[in-house]
């Protein structure tokens, strides 16, 4: 009976480890997918495709900026009133009411507050926006090692099963290494998700910002 009793533990164990390895595989092959999703730029994670930089034209309908450049920045109210506009922590109905009280006075000099506004808000928006997106590319890529070292894993316990050895104490405890891996691919794998959105978000906060100084321009 203890021997017959082993036997039973034995064959769940093997089960367990097989269920462990299926599951795992099916992880690292989801994810193998979305890194290629866009093979212009291999290491990008998301799922939304990647557009390095937001252009003028998608964003903005107002006087062209190309005479401003980096004027911006030789304004101190006009630099802080950038910083406070683009930082997410600030609402958007304080942003837009900032926005209406700053662009005031004669048509042409809201026009040339405006053209200034919105070109520290493009650089500065751009910046963060690109700043977040090599960091998620930068994660992928340590996601990318992680997922080959959970592979050699998987292989290794494949082999230790086939060596007819499953009640070794090496292969619990690679079995065990390999859920405790695959635990933490998966979390890095749906923070990733969460942080592919933060671009998106940037971008809409620069469209709405825009359209908040055109309208204070009329």
């Amino acid at each position: 009976m203890i021997h017959r009793g082993a036997c039973l533990r034995g064959a769940a164990s093997r089960e367990a480890v097989l269920k462990l390895l299926l599951a795992a595989i099916v992880w690292l092959a989801v994810q193998t997918t979305a890194i290629a999703a866009d093979p212009r730029f291999p290491d990008w994670p998301c799922i939304q495709i990647k557009v390095p930089e937001i252009s003028v034209a998608a964003v903005w309908s107002g006087p062209p900026i190309d005479d401003v450049g980096s004027a911006w920045e030789t304004d101190p109210v006009i630099r802080d009133l950038v910083a406070r506009l683009a930082a997410r922590r600030t609402p958007l109905d304080e942003a837009e009411a900032a926005i209406s009280a700053f662009i005031t006075s004669a048509a042409a000099d809201r026009q040339e507050k405006a053209k200034l506004l919105f070109a520290g808000l493009l650089a500065t928006l751009n910046q963060e926006r690109s700043q977040v997106m090599n960091g998620l590319e930068r994660f992928s890529r340590q996601q990318a090692a992680f997922a080959q070292r959970i592979r050699l894993e998987i292989s290794e316990l494949r082999e230790l099963q086939d060596a007819g050895d499953p009640e070794s104490s090496k292969r619990d405890e690679l079995a065990n290494r390999i859920e405790w891996d695959t635990r933490i691919f998966e979390d890095g794998r749906k923070t990733m998700s969460y942080a592919c959105e933060v671009p998106v978000v940037i971008e809409q906060r620069l469209f709405a910002l825009a359209r908040a100084i055109q309208q204070s321009m009329e």
